[in-house]
């Protein structure tokens, strides 16, 4: 049972601060000694002191502050003298911040704020504190307002980790946003889409699909076999990865379907009971590099089948011109011009990776030593046409043939003679293709003799590399040569699907 006196049995308890205010003489405070306190008063302070959670009063005129031991870690320093001094003096520093909120209460209103901001000095320097707390009027005897009654609890450490929270969540959409791969995060067992980077919206088309499951938004995907993956990766908790994987997409609704190659993860993303609530998915569009490794493996290909194929003319060439020529001079003479004339079309090739050139740049790399520096002697005219690799070595070859028997016999073996080069397509259908080489202005021309290695290269080279018609007109007043083809034979290429794996 307590010895407390009646008048100070609303006291008893209260911890620490009950205890000061037992102990303290209150003689020269406004409030006065507790045994003259009003009821109302005594009733709120019973209230507070037994309170576990922070609270204080300040009441009176002078606003005398009163508060519990569960407030008292919020004073800091300024504890135990701010035990009944007036509520201004206690907190000055934050005062001019809520008066404006005191003098609600004062006047019957109750107040609620919710981690509100104040720059407090409670340990000798200005400190952020934020605070959730009630102001409300507490009533005397009278039934006007003897003061006001404060439940207040202290938020910074809440605060500050909400703001940490959300500082590291703008980072890391920054790094979402920003990420040179694709991502999307996928909810639930329908897998639909939470979030999207512009990287994973490009792939898709810039298509709105945030709120769709996957087949919904992208039925392209429909049996293309990711739903099924997707469904084993939330069923089992284990991540998937996937490399070089082709799939169809479009870029809008009802446009064509665009094979692409991507390299992916599916990360199941777990709740805390440890069961799959989502699945994370980031990789990278690798379209160009496989396509790049595809070119590549072509090329190999073509440039293995290409050395072959130039070994073997090269041997034709050796033979055909040791037997034909007269002396071992003229072979040599011979034979080091051909290779040389298919050395410049391989350069060609080397330059183009092999992919094929134009006809007028194999004709003007061949002929380029016969050319004048005024252009007079070789005139070139027609439209652009691509060569294949087949043809353009095969063109340069002839080429080759035919300049040298102009610089031997026809026009270019004096000072005036002249060559017109021309060619021109026929759109067909089939598309054909006609070229003409025509000299004037050499010597008179006769029928040869007998037909050597070069004219073997011209007219069979052609026939058999482009399926060509070749005629050879030795007209008195300048040679003629013409072929005519199919133009798709000129613009062979090596198909993608040859290409070793």
């Amino acid at each position: 049972m307590s010895n407390e006196p009646a008048e100070t049995a609303f006291l008893s308890g209260g911890g620490e601060i009950g205890s000061l205010i037992r102990a303290n003489d209150w003689t020269d405070f406004p409030l006065g000694p507790p045994e003259g306190w009003p009821q109302s008063l005594r009733t709120a302070v019973s209230l507070m002191l037994n309170s576990l959670y922070p609270m204080f009063i300040a009441w009176g005129a002078d606003l005398a502050f009163l508060y519990n031991d569960a407030y008292r870690p919020i004073l800091g320093t300024k504890h135990p003298e701010a035990l009944g001094r007036p509520f201004a003096d206690v907190w000055p520093e934050i005062w001019e911040d809520i008066e404006p909120i005191v003098q609600q209460a004062l006047a019957g209103r109750a107040t609620f704020h919710e981690n509100l901001h104040l720059v407090m000095e409670r340990h000798g320097y200005p400190e952020d504190t934020w605070y959730t707390f009630s102001y409300s009027p507490v009533r005397d005897e009278s039934g006007g307002v003897g003061g006001m009654f404060c439940a207040c609890q202290e938020t910074t450490a809440t605060v500050l980790a909400e703001r940490r929270l959300a500082s590291e969540n703008e980072r890391l959409q920054q790094l979402f946003e920003q990420a040179p791969g694709f991502m999307a995060l996928l909810d639930g067992p329908d897998h639909v889409f939470r979030l999207t980077n512009p990287a994973y919206s490009k792939l898709i088309g810039h298509r709105e699909v945030e709120g769709k499951p996957v087949l919904g938004a992208l039925p392209e995907l429909i049996n293309q076999g990711f739903s099924e993956l997707l469904d084993e990766v939330y069923t089992t908790g284990k991540a998937y990865t996937g490399h070089a994987v082709g799939l169809a997409l479009q870029h809008e609704p009802g446009a064509p379907e665009e094979e692409r190659f991507v390299d992916f993860v599916y990360q199941p993303i777990l709740d805390a009971n440890g069961q799959t609530s989502g699945i994370f998915v980031e990789g990278h569009d690798v379209t160009e590099r496989v396509r790049a490794d595809l070119r590549l493996r072509l090329l190999m290909n073509e440039l293995n089948h290409r050395l072959k194929n130039t070994l073997a003319t090269v041997q034709a060439i050796i033979v055909r011109t040791m037997r034909s020529a007269s002396t071992l001079e003229e072979a040599g003479e011979a034979l080091s011009a051909r290779v040389i004339a298919l050395s410049r079309a391989q350069n060609l090739l080397t330059r183009e990776n092999w992919e094929g050139t134009e006809l007028a740049t194999v004709v003007r790399e061949i002929l380029e030593p016969y050319a004048d520096p005024h252009g007079s002697r070789v005139s070139i005219s027609g439209p652009s046409v691509p060569l294949g690799p087949r043809a353009a070595l095969a063109f340069a070859l002839a080429l080759h043939e035919l300049a040298t028997n102009a610089a031997k016999h026809g026009a270019f073996s004096n000072e005036c003679g002249k060559v017109e080069i021309e060619w021109s397509v026929d759109p067909g259908p089939p598309a054909g293709f006609r070229f003409r080489w025509r000299e004037r202005g050499g010597p008179p021309v006769a029928d040869p003799t007998r037909s050597g290695f070069g004219t073997h290269l011209i007219e069979r080279g052609l026939t058999a590399e482009l399926e060509a018609d070749v005629k050879l007109d030795y007209a008195p007043d300048g040679f003629v040569f013409t072929m005519s083809s199919p133009l798709d034979t000129l613009k062979e290429q090596p198909d993608l699907a040859d290409a070793p794996p």
